[in-house]
């Protein structure tokens, strides 16, 4: 469906069909791989085999964006690198939901990182049908820019206003509710088999409804990070690649930060400033885009575009001056940290 659509854009890479189909295949590929092995032997992964795992993607999307840098120019590689730390810095507020459903659904700790991996592939699945459609939208129509970034300053604004976090619970979206009722369940997990059969009768596991739960409840947090990423770059293929990238790396990361997340108190005003930033970002570049500017002395100055060396400072600093605040201040306020 990607390659069908979006090659059709205008797009710097100019990039052959197969280099989609490559692309896809090696990423269904290395996460059939991981499904496979986990589903055969689940467990808690150590630190080690998390470390190394992460080390393996991270080191791949820096690689990725090296070769970028390369073979297609600096400009480029620099919104890959705005595109991958945007969405792993949203994907890290992810987690706290993550963390609730896996807690709302007493799921064993054996199988969570299966019902994680499962969950990240129909998330991939879902934002790549969504970025298909952000780039048809934005091919087709300019005026998308402007309604991402208003939509992006107003989901800001909510999570600056809303507090430290809004993901002090985890509640049904409708479609879990309805796939609730669609379904049979059982009460006890069985390995990680999504259903099972009790008394000649076919019913879902828990562990399935864990499942729909995560791809499910990632597909509304693409809602804000899809635009963002459109905000940094108009490429459909690196905002597919740097998708990849971030949530391919999500399953250690929920490992690894669990415990650091409650200590990352000041994030959900990071990202208000991150989206914020971004969303106005969008604006300038709509209205740069449709020649619309100032008039000085007589004379029409079009509205300036934040270039990509800004955007990719400005996110470093950002992330990187929430994280120390919020360690600062948890270290000197141990009790600001919720148990």
């Amino acid at each position: 469906m990607l390659p069908a659509l979006l090659p059709a854009a205008t797009s710097d890479l100019d990039l052959a069909p197969w280099v989609w189909w490559v692309t896809i295949g090696v990423a269904v590929a290395v996460l059939a791989f991981d499904i496979a092995v986990i589903a055969r032997r689940p467990h808690r992964p150590s630190t080690k085999e998390l470390v190394s795992a992460l080390a393996v993607y991270v080191g791949a999307a820096v690689l990725f964006g090296l070769g970028l840098w390369f073979t297609a120019g600096g400009q480029l590689a620099g919104e890959f690198f705005a595109g991958w730390l945007t969405e792993y810095s949203l994907s890290v507020d992810n987690l706290f939901i993550f963390i609730l459903i896996m807690a709302s659904f007493r799921v064993p700790e054996k199988y969570q990182q299966f019902a994680l991996m499962v969950g990240i592939v129909i998330a991939i699945v879902l934002r790549g049908i969504f970025i298909a459609v952000g780039a048809a939208a934005i091919n087709n129509f300019s005026w998308v820019f402007y309604i991402f970034g208003a939509f992006l300053v107003y989901t800001a604004w909510k999570l600056a206003s809303g507090g430290e976090t809004d993901d002090d619970e985890y509640e049904q979206n409708r479609f879990m509710r309805l796939v609730s009722k669609r379904f049979p369940a059982s009460e006890d997990y069985d390995g990680t088999k999504l259903f099972t059969r009790q008394n000649g009768a076919r019913l879902a596991t828990p562990l399935f409804f864990v499942i729909v739960a995560l791809g499910t409840t990632d597909l509304l947090f693409a809602l804000d990070s899809i635009p963002a990423i459109y905000g940094l770059t108009d490429e459909p293929y690196l905002v597919l690649v740097a998708n990849l990238f971030a949530l391919m790396g999500l399953r250690q990361l929920y490992f690894l930060i669990g415990g650091l997340l409650k200590k990352l108190i000041y994030l959900s005003y990071g990202l208000a400033v991150l989206l914020a930033f971004i969303g106005l970002k969008l604006i300038l570049h709509a209205l740069h885009e449709n020649e619309l500017g100032f008039i000085n002395g007589g004379e029409k100055v079009p509205v300036p575009e934040i270039p990509i060396s800004v955007s990719l400072g400005a996110i470093v600093v950002i992330l990187g001056v929430t994280t120390v605040l919020s360690l600062w201040r948890t270290r000197r306020h141990p009790e600001l940290v919720e148990d």
